[in-house]
């Protein structure tokens, strides 16, 4: 490769005492904790909107906030979702599980939440390098309409999905399986006009049913680019369907070209599963129409940071709680695989819980090894890579980075030492904020 020496000088801004990067739901709550606890907070985001998969990666539903007994993600995870659901009359107030998702809703939600605690937001910005010397943070080089500019805080909390920051600081990280292979992403889209009576009389089209249409459209050559059943549809609004759909294998999210290569791939997919589900689902599908493919690739796997300590399946299986765990998490392991890859193992990675049961998520898992200034949260904590098949969606995001934001404001009033924060205040701080853990 060429090399080509560019400088100049970077203008600096420091008068921040955390910032978070990415604007998804753990860079949410992380931003708005971090100034609930009276840090000056910045949030940088790469797009135009909060909220990542929810809003831009039309992700048409939550996973659930119960445990099949009891709402178990709290804190500010309830109240975002108790905001929407405000704003989403149709929904039944007292249901918790697989509520649908309406983005243009949760996107004024999420505005609505970070300025209420007095974030800074800064949109269509890049975190494009890190000054970095021993483990600690001095600034985070970001890119946008006016140039270069150099932020400086005193802790920074990573919600890139990716790990990107904690990364390019040097942080130690896994990526995939030891065969490199990854999760495969999906490209969500919406479709209206739907004959929603007949849907219903279907009992739904979901890709596990027997009847669901997206097994003929999987064997008709007609589309090529459908091939496997994967179709998880939620009605989002009156005649409105969401569709989490398809699988796009071996994205890789920290590799431009492979997003960029998925991304057109996806729209033709969607396309494509649209088309079949008009051809062997007439009764519902015959005069509806595409009206958004998501902007943003629905990415299930990217970077795993090497923490103070690293959940694994294990940990997962015996239920185990953790002195310093910070919330919990029931979501049952959904590790998705390739065609291939399902048939050399014989079946998809599952495993669930009973009603009622859980395991903890520790703090430790959000501070990389040999950073000092750095927490990581959302998808990117230190685990093993079954177990992130669990840990890795959006209610688990949403309560990791509360969490984090509240560690980071309080080493910040320090020594900005992530490694030393006093975890029993931390734990107590959230208690008193609503946070459920045992």
């Amino acid at each position: 490769m060429n090399i080509v020496t560019y400088q100049t000088d970077i203008p600096l801004k420091d008068s921040y005492d955390v910032i978070v990067l990415g604007g998804g739901p753990a860079g949410c709550t992380a931003a708005a904790s971090a100034a609930r606890e009276g840090a000056k907070t910045l949030l940088i985001e790469a797009s135009g909107v909060l909220g990542g998969m929810g809003t831009g990666g039309l992700v048409p539903c939550w996973c659930p906030l119960t445990d099949k007994e009891k709402i178990i993600y709290r804190g500010m995870a309830q109240t975002v979702i108790t905001r929407m659901k405000a704003e989403m009359p149709h929904v039944p107030e007292e249901k918790w599980d697989w509520l649908p998702i309406d983005a243009e809703v949760l996107k004024r939600v999420y505005d609505r939440f970070v300025k209420e605690y007095g974030v800074d937001v800064l949109f269509g910005t890049h975190i494009c390098q890190v000054q970095a010397e021993n483990g600690c943070v001095s600034s985070v080089i970001a890119s946008n309409k006016q140039g270069l500019c150099a932020y400086r805080a005193k802790v920074y909390v990573d919600c890139t999905g990716d790990a990107d920051v904690a990364a390019l600081a040097g942080a130690a990280f896994m990526h995939g399986d030891k065969n490199g292979n990854l999760m495969p992403a999906t490209l969500c889209f919406t479709v209206a006009n739907i004959d929603e009576e007949a849907y219903r009389r279907r009992g739904g089209i979901h890709g596990q049913k027997q009847n669901s249409p997206i097994h003929a459209v999987v064997t008709d050559n007609a589309f090529p680019l459908v091939t496997d059943s994967h179709l998880c549809p939620h009605m989002i609004g009156n005649g409105v369907l969401g569709l989490n759909s398809g699988h796009l294998c071996q994205v890789d999210s920290t590799d431009p070209q492979s997003v960029s290569d998925a991304l057109m791939k996806g729209r033709e997919m969607a396309h494509q599963i649209h088309e079949g589900l008009k051809k062997y689902c007439p009764e519902v599908f015959a005069q509806s129409i595409m009206v958004a493919t998501a902007p943003m690739m629905g990415i299930r796997e990217g970077r795993r940071i090497l923490g103070d300590y690293t959940l694994t399946i294990d940990d997962y299986i015996s239920r185990r709680t953790f002195d310093d765990e910070i919330c919990r998490n029931s979501y049952y392991v959904d590790v998705h695989m390739s065609p291939e890859q399902q048939a050399s193992c014989g079946a998809n990675l599952q495993r669930r819980y009973e009603p009622g049961e859980s395991h903890g998520v520790p703090y430790r898992c959000m501070v990389p090894q040999n950073l000092i200034n750095v927490l990581v949260a959302g998808r990117s904590v230190s685990c093993d890579r079954e177990i992130q098949g669990s840990v890795r969606v959006m209610p688990n995001c949403l309560c990791t980075g509360e969490a984090a934001g509240m560690a980071a404001a309080m080493a910040a009033k320090t020594d900005s030492d992530v490694h030393a924060v006093d975890v029993k205040k931390l734990r107590e701080r959230l208690k008193e904020e609503g946070v459920y853990f045992l």
